[in-house]
């Protein structure tokens, strides 16, 4: 319904412009003859017919965009669809099981008048029933765990009389939503009445709540059942790869060294196809549990994201996913690059990340080219446009990225590496070497650097070469 009226909207508009525009250019055109035209032309009214177009052109799009709001404020805001619409809205900020259950009662069950039925599919454990006859039925549940076993593919699907799958939703008595081996039924007699529209929303927040559910429960749970930090520290280092993907012409090797037991800093390594590789390094502002979450938060809105090759997508999804746990002062800075060794290039967005280079071989040794910031920080403040940049790769490449633990480390003199020629040279000395031994000789470097006294921050470096 919202969609038919969107684009009825648009049409109407745009044909109301062209009526205008028409008449406008008749009445500004004077009626000569070609030949006259020829001999003696006057631009005047073409000129004012062309600004005209142009002022009508943003007057539509104005006045569509009005429209649009004001036909979503009538469609998804009122009647029953409104039920669904603030229970989407509100479920963004839910974070436990506890707030998820808590919602259902307030508005599917006390508002909307319908039941619910939420399954564990991969335990066939329910999580959640309504109290009425219907979601407490055992033979309904088990009628339903025949008929959506965990293999179920995940999207919406609209529920008939007997609880089979319906192609239309007027036909339909509830719906249910596959989502990450969970399954959310919901019983409505006036299911037909729902506006369309509104079942993908509820799809992505419900998927959004169970990813920030998880992330939070398997981070916080061992924090405050045992209280050690160590324990954490493992969970936490789950979430990094166990092992770099296979990838044709490219060898990548990392380092990960915390400060404390809990880091903000976090990388990832995701092959996309034989040719493309997805790399990631960023850093949570602070330090502790609240960087864990944030960091754990990161590297699964990465993971589940379908479409890796759109680097802006991926950016925003991040942006926005750290923004919804309103954690005030948290932020990450990240290097979010895929590297394609079929065209030999590097795409990448670097959100205020420093010290991300490629080092290349030239005619007078090795060269280092930044692969400089072009983002904001992701978290906390409104996000411009995204720029996509792209540098060209050749066989011998390295590319380096590395948190700012690594060029910020001091001397005794208080003087930071990365300000050194012994840093540069230390980079174009060891680019030859495997990504292994690379990181090795940096290593190594920020050790003695900072005269193995304490180090002040966390260490983590992403390294990856191109082979010929």
């Amino acid at each position: 319904m919202f969609k038919a009226r969107r684009r009825i909207s648009l049409v109407a508009v745009y044909i109301l412009i062209a009526l205008i525009f028409l008449s406008l250019a008749v009445y500004l055109v004077p009626q000569t003859k070609i030949y006259d035209y020829i001999d003696s032309p006057n631009t005047f009214p073409s000129a004012v017919t062309a600004v005209l177009f142009c002022i009508l052109i943003l007057a539509a799009s104005t006045i569509y965009k009005m429209l649009r709001n004001y036909l979503e404020n009538q469609t998804m805001r009122t009647g029953v669809t409104a039920f669904l619409t603030e229970f989407t809205e509100k479920l963004k900020l839910c974070y436990s099981s506890e707030d998820f259950y808590n919602l259902i009662a307030k508005i599917l069950e006390e508002k909307a008048d319908c039941s619910v039925l939420y399954v564990n599919s991969a335990t066939n454990y329910v999580l959640y029933n309504s109290p009425n006859r219907l979601s407490s039925n055992q033979e309904l549940m088990d009628q339903l765990a025949r008929n959506y076993p965990i293999e179920w593919e995940d999207g919406t699907f609209f529920l008939g009389e007997n609880f089979g799958i319906v192609s239309s939703h007027k036909a339909a008595r509830g719906f249910f939503m596959a989502c990450n081996s969970h399954h959310l039924y919901v019983f409505c007699r006036y299911t037909e009445k729902f506006d369309l529209e509104v079942f993908p929303k509820l799809f992505e927040e419900l998927e959004r709540f169970q990813l920030r559910s998880q992330t939070i429960s398997s981070l916080s749970e061992i924090s405050e059942l045992s209280k050690e930090w160590e324990q954490l520290a493992e969970t936490q280092r789950s979430f990094l790869p166990h092992k770099m993907p296979n990838t044709d012409r490219l060898s990548i090797a990392a380092y990960f060294r915390p400060l404390i037991n809990v880091s903000g800093d976090y990388y990832s390594v995701l092959k996309i196809d034989e040719h493309k590789t997805l790399v990631m390094l960023g850093d949570v502002s602070g330090k502790g549990l609240a960087a864990a979450l944030v960091m754990g938060l990161v590297m699964n809105t990465v993971k589940i994201k379908e479409n890796k090759e759109d680097l802006p997508s991926m950016i925003y999804a991040i942006d926005k996913s750290i923004k919804e746990m309103h954690l005030q002062d948290k932020y990450t800075v990240l290097f979010l690059g895929i590297i394609d060794t079929q065209k030999m290039t590097i795409r990448y967005v670097n959100a205020s990340m420093s010290d991300s280079v490629i080092v290349t071989r030239s005619p007078d040794g090795y060269r280092i080219k930044s692969l400089t910031s072009n983002c904001s920080i992701l978290g906390i403040i409104p996000l411009e446009n995204i720029e996509v940049s792209e540098q060209r790769l050749f066989s011998g490449d390295l590319i380096m990225m590395a948190s700012d633990g690594v060029s910020e480390v001091m001397n005794e003199n208080k003087v930071e590496l990365g300000e050194t020629e012994l840093f540069t040279n230390t980079i174009k000395k060891s680019a030859s070497k495997s990504p292994a031994e690379f990181i090795d000789d940096i290593v190594k470097l920020v050790f003695s650097y900072n005269s193995d006294s304490k180090l002040h921050d966390d260490l983590t470096m992403l390294v990856a070469k191109i082979h010929g």
